[in-house]
């Protein structure tokens, strides 16, 4: 298979650089696209992993699988990818997979971001299959909850139930800390946290965020205790096991017990773990702390002009901004 392509050869000589790898996969993609996208596909995927880029690659590859369920298992040729096709493509998604045209649109975006490398490495001319479905993003329903509602959250008594009580606080760690990310919470380690400041670089984006070290946020370590090793929350807790398996399994489960949290409390919409990142920045804005700072405090990095605004920003303004935020939910206790 594709995804075994660096391995093969004689097992004892040493490993290709990783730009021999790139050049092996890019010869590799060009004869691979005779059997068909989803072979060009495979090898982007491996392009991807070589490259670091997990994430992406796992996109892909659920993108993969989808596109191969809807196309009974075989691969199809560059020259039968028209746009016919990609429109039968959308009304499964939307009607067997019963997706929102939001969740289509993703795979849509993907696969046709797969063909574009296609088109750019001169595998296929551009037949422009895509031209007549939906590739953009709706509004959603809004996911901030409001302040009265967090502090019901908060408040509600999950003694009795500890995995429900850990989910609880886990999300309102991600509040507490300007709604930052469950992989990025999940990869915190103790020595993240130094002289009162919790520093961290984002997985997404790479940006190094600073976030002053408040005692609700010790809190919910002293409840619930450290992670397996150095890790400073208990989300990866198994040594020597795939720690990005484990990460994976617990944001599962956590968005899982939060929705039965919010089902207990009677909320309107799904709790999970993104809606503490929503939250904190609707809540910011409700204390009129401006849009560029609350921008910076999230780590944001694809607002250009805002970007500019913030290159002068001090620290002690971002926690300031924070400590309004933790200020606002933690008055209501008393």
């Amino acid at each position: 298979m594709t995804k075994n392509i660096l391995n093969r050869g004689n097992k004892n000589a040493p490993l290709p650089s990783t730009e021999a790898s790139l050049k092996c996969l890019l010869k590799q993609a060009a004869n691979k696209s005779k059997q068909g996208l989803c072979a060009f596909m495979q090898v982007v995927i491996s392009q991807q992993k070589t490259l670091g880029k997990i994430r992406t690659s796992e996109i892909y590859e659920s993108t993969l699988r989808s596109f191969l369920r809807f196309h009974g298992g075989d691969d199809i040729t560059f020259d039968k990818l028209d746009s016919d096709i990609i429109k039968l493509y959308e009304a499964y998604l939307q009607n067997s997979c019963a997706l929102t045209r939001n969740s289509s649109s993703f795979y849509l975006r993907v696969l046709r971001a797969v063909y574009n490398r296609a088109v750019e490495q001169q595998i296929t001319n551009d037949l422009h299959p895509f031209r007549h479905v939906y590739t953009g993003v709706d509004k959603t329903v809004k996911r901030a909850l409001p302040l009265n509602v967090l502090r019901r959250i908060k408040a509600f008594d999950l003694s009795a139930t500890p995995k429900l009580e850990l989910a609880r606080d886990l999300f309102l760690f991600s509040f507490y800390t300007r709604g930052m990310s469950f992989v990025d919470m999940a990869y915190l380690k103790r020595n993240n946290l130094k002289d009162g400041v919790l520093v961290y670089r984002r997985r997404k984006t790479g940006q190094t965020l600073q976030i002053k070290w408040e005692k609700c946020m010790q809190d919910v370590i002293e409840r619930h205790g450290y992670g397996v090793g150095d890790y400073l929350l208990p989300i990866i807790r198994t040594e020597g096991k795939d720690e990005r398996l484990q990460y994976k399994s617990a944001l599962s489960s956590t968005n899982l017990l939060l929705k039965q949290i919010g089902d207990k409390l009677r909320l309107s919409g799904s709790l999970s773990t993104y809606v503490a990142r929503h939250s904190w920045a609707s809540v910011a804005r409700c204390q009129n702390v401006p849009i560029p700072v609350i921008s910076e405090c999230m780590g944001h990095d694809n607002e250009k002009t805002t970007r500019i605004y913030l290159t002068s920003l001090e620290t002690s303004v971002v926690d300031e901004a924070n400590d309004l935020v933790i200020r606002a939910l933690l008055d209501g206790d008393s």
